[in-house]
This record gives structure tokens, C-alpha cells and sequence, in this order.
């Protein structure tokens, strides 16, 4: 009995490995990209690969090393990411298993009583035990297509979180400079309300002593309650900063986060490599996830398509069935059932789904060549910003040198009464909007280092 059955199944097999060439759809085929550039505007800047540079050697700042470690570990935003990986493996698994037989027992004990017009009493007593065998053969690819869109979807997943990670690794470095800049511009403000309150001082005796009128007084009085109304609204946002900061790294934001106090500038790349665009999309994570989604509706267009032809699902069971346990197990019993199930009038149902999953597709395919459109932008533009910030923070340090000679000589003058007050102060003002623009050009070119590592693709290895 038994060999009979595994006989019955063997054959089954056999027609399904004959068959299961049969994959009926269309094989994905990457997308031709007309017209792509064969180079960005890389200005100045040498060729090669972004991704040997690793993120902690580019900052080598140990508290910001230490502060982007801790992001990758508890960042929320990125163990979101790790349990939808997990999530859409688990799925992966579902989409494979549909694959193979499913394998199951059953056992029943059941004893029926009949009665039929109430003077024949029939006892019915039951009792089976089976193995169950049951497969859907995947003759058309359907389930192999199911199979192709899992793989996709969970390989989206796992592109999306190591895009995540260089995004949470560019806002760390982002929050942590601007901070520091912030720490550096009240450095800044307090150092000139000394030098107002200094001036006040000096502008009080002159006019007590009768040399000087009363407005250049006011006028130092003025300046110094300028100044000083800049100090917390600084020491706001060097607060909120922090509590960013302490956000991005999954930690509560209450305290003080830790800073270096010396400057980053001779610590970082100043030419980093710039890759070929083919080379680029085929290594930053944002576009192999969008590459991956573009499978995915593939092969959902393969399952539509395939949903329109019938399916064939055997079954099977062995065991034993006797109706008294004393000869139970030498009572063998076997069964191979098939089934075929299809459309033949549904109002053109199945075929507006293989329509709508072709739309779906072409959709995708927009999609994916507008993703390619935005990185050429991004690169780009992340190229041009690097060079000219880095013209801007050189012509702002020859402002503040100029401006802060002509503080220097403006304040020799006045003393000597060869200039009035009223020019002095337009030299400190100048000085000390140099000064402040310097600081924030020393900032955006730090940025601009940032957000250009960031779009080639680089901080995936340490």
C-alpha cells in the first residue's frame, strides 16, 4: 500500500520538475537609462570610490566617533528599520515554503450513534490517524513569482536601513558641528558685550569729564543691550541643538551633550573622490531600494498574469483507520486526491489586475528614472556647494581680517579724537558681523563636506 502511494507521488513529482521550466511572464531587465552623463561636475576633485573612505576616518572627532557609534546602536529610527527587516524575512520564508508540500498529521476518535426511526440503535465507532500531504504545483511561475517579490521586498528593507544609516550618520555629524558653531558664535557675543560694557565705561568718563555730549553714551548703552539681547536667545538654540543631538543617539534629552572645543576644519577631507555615475547607482542603498521595488512590481505583473490560468493542487494522506483500537494499526489506509481550479467568467477581473500590476510597473520604472534624475542633482549640486563655500569662507576671512584692522585703528583714533564715537562704533559693528560670518562660513563648509559624503554614498563601512 505504501509503495503504491509513493509510487503515485513520485510520478506527480516527476511532472512537475518537467514542467517547472515553465516560468510564463516577463524576466525583469534593468531599466536603460538614455542620455546619462558619463561623469558629474567634479570640479577639481580626484576619481575613485567614496566607500573606501570609511565615516570615522573621515571624522575623526572622538566625541562625534563616539556619539555616531551610539546612533547606530539605539538610534529608534533604525530599530524600526532592523524589526521591518525581520518582519519582510519572515515573509521572504512564507513566499518560499509556498514552494514545497506542507506536511501535516491529524488524528480523530469518534463513536456515532444512530436511531433511525427509534428501534434500530447503531453504534458507529472511528478512530484514523493520517499523515497529510498537500502542494500546489507551480506550473505557470506563479508561485515563483510570489517567491521574487518577497525576495525584493525584504532586500528593499534591508537597502532602506542602510540608507537610514548614512542619513542618521550625516544628521549626528550635522547636529554636532552646528552645535559647536553655536558654542563658538556666544563665545563670539560674550567676548564683545566685555569689550561694550568696556566701552560703556570709557564713554561714561569722557562725558562725566565733560570732552564727550551725552548721546555717545546713549549710543554705548545701546550697543551693550544689543549684545547682550543676542546671549539667550544663542543659549536656546544651543539647547535645542542638544536636545537633537541626544534624540538622534536614542537617548533622553536632559543634560549637557559633550563637545570638542578645538575645530574640525584640518581634520577633514578637503577632496574627496567622486564616482562614476554608473558606479554610484549600482553602490548607494536609496537607489538599489528603488531598483529592488522595480523587481517587486515585476513580478507582481508575473503573478497577475499568471492568476488567469488554472492551478492544480494534489493532496494526500497515509495512515491508518480501523473503528477499535485492537486491530488499529493493521488497518493502512491511503488517499491521493487532485484538484483544478480556474477562471471562466469573472467580468474580466483577472485581467484588469494584470492590467493595473503593468501600470503599477511603468509607474516604477518613472519612478526609478526620476530617482536617478534626483541623485544627478543631488551630487551635483552637493559638488558645487563644496567649492563655493569654501570660496565664501576665504573671502570672509579677508573681511575679517580687514574689518578687524579697521576696529583696531578706529579705536586708536577715537581716543585721539581724530574720529567720533559714532564711527567707532561702525567699526565695532563691522568687526563683529565679520566675525560671525566667518564662524558660520567655517560651518557650512563643514556641511558641505558632510552632505557631500553622504550623497556618494559614503559612511556604509566604519
Amino acid at each position: 500500500m505504501i509503495k503504491h502511494f509513493i509510487y503515485i507521488i513520485s510520478i506527480i513529482i516527476s511532472i512537475v520538475f518537467l514542467f517547472s521550466s515553465c516560468k510564463i511572464g516577463q524576466k525583469y531587465i534593468e531599466p536603460r537609462l538614455s542620455n546619462m552623463p558619463q561623469n558629474f561636475e567634479s570640479i577639481d576633485l580626484k576619481s575613485g570610490n567614496i566607500s573606501d573612505i570609511g565615516w570615522s576616518t573621515l571624522y575623526t572627532d572622538t566625541i562625534l566617533q563616539e556619539y555616531i557609534k551610539k546612533a547606530l546602536e539605539y538610534n529608534k529610527d533604525l530599530l524600526i528599520a532592523v524589526t521591518r527587516i525581520k518582519e519582510m524575512e519572515a515573509n521572504k520564508r512564507i513566499s518560499f515554503a509556498n514552494l514545497f508540500p506542507a506536511i501535516g498529521y491529524g488524528a480523530e476518535a469518534e463513536r456515532e450513534h444512530e436511531n433511525y426511526g427509534g428501534d434500530a440503535k447503531i453504534y458507529k465507532p472511528e478512530i484514523n490517524a493520517n499523515v497529510n500531504v498537500s502542494w500546489e504545483l507551480d506550473i505557470w511561475g506563479n508561485l515563483r513569482w510570489q517567491n521574487d517579490a518577497g525576495i525584493a521586498a525584504y532586500m528593499q528593507t534591508v537597502e532602506a536601513k542602510r540608507w537610514l544609516q548614512l542619513t542618521i550618520i550625516a544628521q549626528v555629524a550635522q547636529a554636532y558641528f552646528e552645535l559647536k558653531s553655536l558654542d563658538k558664535e556666544l563665545k563670539i557675543v560674550k567676548q564683545t558685550q566685555k569689550a561694550r560694557e568696556e566701552g560703556v565705561r570709557f564713554a561714561k568718563l569722557r562725558y562725566e569729564g565733560g570732552l564727550t555730549s551725552e548721546i555717545p553714551y546713549r549710543q554705548s548703552l545701546v550697543e551693550l543691550a544689543r549684545t547682550e539681547t543676542l546671549i539667550p536667545n544663542l543659549e536656546h538654540n544651543i539647547k535645542l541643538k542638544e536636545n537633537d543631538l541626544l534624540m538622534l543617539i536614542g537617548e533622553y534629552p536632559i543634560g549637557r551633550a559633550k563637545r570638542n572645543s578645538h575645530s574640525e576644519m584640518e581634520h577633514l577631507l578637503h577632496n574627496l573622490p567622486i564616482d562614476l555615475p554608473s558606479t554610484l547607482l549600482k553602490r548607494r542603498p536609496d537607489m538599489l531600494q528603488a531598483e529592488q521595488n522595480l523587481i517587486e512590481a515585476n513580478a507582481k505583473v508575473g503573478m497577475a498574469f499568471t492568476d488567469m490560468f488554472p492551478k492544480i493542487k494534489i493532496s494526500g494522506r497515509i495512515g491508518a483507520e480501523n473503528d477499535e483500537f485492537a486491530h488499529f494499526l493493521s488497518s493502512p489506509s491511503w488517499l491521493v486526491n487532485g484538484l483544478i481550479t480556474g477562471p471562466i467568467f469573472n467580468m474580466g477581473k483577472n485581467k484588469a489586475k494584470h492590467r493595473a500590476a503593468q501600470a503599477a510597473y511603468e509607474r516604477s520604472v518613472l519612478e526609478y528614472e526620476k530617482k536617478v534624475l534626483d541623485v544627478f542633482k543631488e551630487v551635483n549640486n552637493s559638488i558645487v556647494t563644496f567649492h563655493k563655500v569654501k570660496e565664501i569662507r576665504e573671502s570672509t576671512e579677508e573681511l575679517y581680517e580687514s574689518a578687524n584692522t579697521n576696529h583696531e585703528l578706529s579705536k586708536i583714533q577715537y581716543v585721539n579724537g581724530s574720529i567720533r564715537y559714532i564711527d567707532l562704533l561702525d567699526a565695532q559693528r563691522q568687526s563683529f558681523d565679520a566675525q560671525i560670518a566667518l564662524n558660520r562660513a567655517h560651518l557650512n563648509e563643514l556641511l558641505s563636506v558632510v552632505n557631500l559624503y553622504k550623497a556618494l554614498g559614503g559612511g556604509v563601512m566604519e
